[in-house]
């Protein structure tokens, strides 16, 4: 591969307008033809086995209005029924609307119309735009108070754009600048993953024909994309650059980077990748159509690291450098102080390990204690309209009000049944209401509202959806589920689908997290030719994906400085979080220990000394690993500070995560596990070592070996022993 690798980069660098052309060709081609044949993407939070899903299909096939998206006017007035009609008339006229229902508090000062649309398939955001639209206008007509939310805001509802991505892509920038100290070495990788990201998310609508594609998917691909992107670029830029000092000509240097530090690009982002599609395990169809685009995403910026990158590398010449170039090459020496941090960590090995150990694990101790579900209106700001509707619904109607039950029964084969039914659920403790049964006899399928006793985030209300499956609809129905002739009941409605997907992910995570851990195990396995670094690079990377997860149970859960990022409720971990969180952060954490451990090979495969190597991959990659997590850091830290919870749990975990990965893993646990294990962390059984295929070519490293094997050259005074012997 290193062979393949170094003639593709020498001969992108060498013709570098041929490369640039075949990408501007393709990023046309991509986005003429999503304009011209891509399809829409979905908006779909279904799962199909769950009994909230048979609830929408029953409720489907009737053509029941509650089957659909539904929408809340609030209005709060002295006398608010008296206000109702002018509300309800603008509501009914607005486009694509089925109905609206309306109520009043007991008290008369808050006056509720529900306003229901068909299924989420038949709707777009223009919806959304008209019913702000309509209200806007009741507003200035009449002065009256009037608030908004429901499914419609959730289905369509973009958080705000705020300044958060753009400081991430300005501190980025500024990392990159100090990191190179020339302009054209920082514009590389921004260049190459502005470019990459406009052909993937472009791409988006044409993996729809492959897998359908959620519509929120762009966005957290982008995220990733985005930080992937700037990464590889980083690492094969400063290669690049390391070559030039050794004398190299421009082809030459940008050939042996993409031979090298492109090979471990490849293999980081097939990590990645390969990690994201063990989302298809969990058989979620939304959360595998997310990890696609993911995928999709990371590939993309794989392909343009290796192929638009040294294009690039070949048109910028010496000027990467900058200016004031060094004619020694010194500034392209490994780090003394990343050299005397890994000498000082080898020789205090066990205490680092320990300690370090310890730490991640309190971190991670939270997770025990992990709550999944879905935050509601009633955890956004106070600022947001969604809010404050939710809380007059509460105060006047009661907090079940907010997240009501939709039972859809199957009377095809029994109709006698709805009305013991309907009164068997009223009874229960936990449901307040039930509305009058609405029954299509044609399709034979019956349609039962109800109103809990508590908020659709609290954990009792999750309780009374299991107490009326596994209780109230059995003693009812005599038998559901094993008489055939007998009818059958199912729960649905929002609160009862989040409350399902969070107990599907918590059956499919351990067969997820298994499918992953083997996958990424495999590839290390063949990349490093070794049994103990890819066990100990998959057990670094749980204990960096469970110190976040802790994170977010301290943050979001426990509320502990929530206030500081702008969380003013505690709320739930978001059901499908967990997912997309290990998969994307088991695949980043792999970037930077593959970079790390790709350095160490390198050298060990030199010299044979187990220590030095380590302290050699240490010195030589510290600060572009540091630099890496910085920007990973920056673009994830931005979407902390958007004013959607889910948002800003996606930005917490991915941020904390790669900042302790970067730091504590891969500077501290990493080389002092890899200093205590010795020569064995490259073992290999003779049987197996015949089994894997050779992916380095040694004629590239042998070619030049006095050129490329040059020794860390480190004054006097940051000489440190090193031995196996002294360390």
């Amino acid at each position: 591969m290193s062979n393949l690798l170094y003639r593709l980069g020498r001969s992108a660098a060498t013709r570098p307008w041929v490369a640039i052309g075949v990408w501007v060709a393709l990023a046309l081609v991509v986005i003429t033809s999503s304009v011209a044949f891509g399809r829409d993407l979905e908006e779909s939070f279904e799962a199909p086995g769950l009994d909230s899903h048979q609830a929408a299909e029953l409720l489907a096939e009737a053509q029941a209005d509650e089957g659909g998206v539904t929408a809340h006017v609030v209005l709060e007035a002295p006398d608010a029924a008296a206000q109702l009609a002018p509300v309800e008339t603008a509501l009914e006229a607005l486009p694509r609307v089925l109905s609206t229902a309306s109520s009043v508090s007991p008290e008369g000062e808050v006056a509720l119309v529900r306003v229901q649309y068909p299924a989420i398939e038949d709707l777009d955001a223009t919806d959304l735009d008209n019913l702000k639209d309509a209200v806007a206008d009741l507003r200035e007509e009449s002065s009256l108070t009037l608030e908004t939310g429901g499914d419609l805001f959730f289905a369509f509802e973009e958080a705000p754009t705020g300044l958060g991505e753009v400081a991430g892509l300005v501190v980025a920038m500024i990392v990159l600048l100090i990191a190179f100290g020339s302009f054209v070495a920082m514009g590389l990788p921004i260049g190459m993953a502005l470019f990459g990201l406009v052909v993937g998310v472009t791409s988006m609508k044409l993996v729809t024909y492959l897998t359908d594609i959620p519509a929120w998917a762009p966005q957290l691909a982008a995220m990733v994309g985005l930080g992937v992107g700037i990464d590889y670029a980083l690492f094969l830029v400063t290669r690049h650059r390391e070559h030039l000092a050794l004398g190299m000509s421009v082809p030459e240097a940008a050939g042996r980077a993409l031979a090298t530090a492109g090979q471990a690009v490849i293999f980081a982002g097939g990590t990645v990748v390969v990690a994201i599609l063990g989302l298809l395990v969990a058989e979620i169809p939304f959360v595998t159509g997310g990890g696609v685009a993911i995928s999709a995403m990371v590939l993309v910026m794989v392909l343009a690291s290796v192929t638009l990158l040294p294009a690039l590398l070949g048109l910028a010449g010496q000027r990467i450098n900058g200016r004031r170039r060094r004619a020694d090459g010194s500034e392209h020496r490994p780090s003394t102080g990343w050299y005397r941090w890994g000498a000082h960590v080898t020789r205090n090995a066990t205490a680092y390990l320990v300690a370090g150990a310890v730490f991640m694990i309190a971190l991670a101790a939270p997770v025990l204690a992990l709550n999944l579900g879905f935050p509601d209106d009633g955890t956004k700001p106070e600022s947001r309209t969604e809010r404050r509707a939710y809380d007059l619904i509460a105060e006047g109607f009661g907090p079940g009000a907010n997240g009501p039950l939709v039972i859809a029964v199957d009377i095809s084969r029994d109709a006698s049944v709805v009305t013991p039914l309907a009164e068997a659920v009223a009874a229960d403790p936990g449901i307040t209401s039930v509305g009058e049964p609405i029954i299509d006899v044609a399709a034979g399928v019956a349609t039962l509202v109800a109103q809990p006793t508590t908020s659709p985030q609290d954990e009792a209300t999750q309780e009374t959806v299991a107490r009326l499956r596994s209780e109230v609809f059995p003693a009812v129905l005599d038998g559901t589920g094993l008489d055939d002739s007998a009818a059958t009941a199912h729960v649905g409605g929002q609160t009862a689908t989040f409350a399902d997907l969070g107990d599907r992910v918590q059956e499919r995570m351990p067969r997820f997290v298994a499918a992953v851990l083997l996958l990424s195990f495999l590839l290390l396995t063949v990349l490093f030719r070794s049994v103990l670094v890819p066990l100990k690079a998959v057990a670094m990377n749980l204990l960096s994906v469970g110190a976040a997860y802790g994170v977010l149970v301290m943050v979001f859960q426990w509320g502990w400085a929530a206030g500081l990022i702008g969380v003013e409720s505690t709320v739930p971990i978001v059901s499908f979080i967990p997912l997309f969180m290990f998969a994307i952060l088991f695949g980043l954490s792999m970037d930077y220990e593959v970079f790390l451990l790709s350095r160490v090979r390198e050298q060990y495969r030199r010299h044979g000394d187990n220590t030095r190597a380590v302290i050699e991959g240490i010195a030589g990659t510290g600060r572009t690993i540091t630099a890496a997590a910085l920007i990973m850091v920056a673009v994830f830290s931005g979407f902390v500070l958007g004013s959607d919870p889910v948002v800003k749990m996606m930005g917490v975990g991915l941020a904390t995560a790669i900042f302790l990965d970067a730091t504590l893993i891969r500077m501290v646990l990493v080389p002092a596990t890899m200093k205590l294990l010795g020569d064995a962390n490259w073992w290999l059984p003779g049987w197996l070592d015949r089994l894997l295929p050779e992916l380095d070519a040694e004629s590239i490293e042998e070619s030049q070996e006095e050129s490329l094997a040059k020794p860390v050259e480190v004054p006097a005074a940051a000489a440190v022993s090193h031995s196996p012997s002294s360390s």
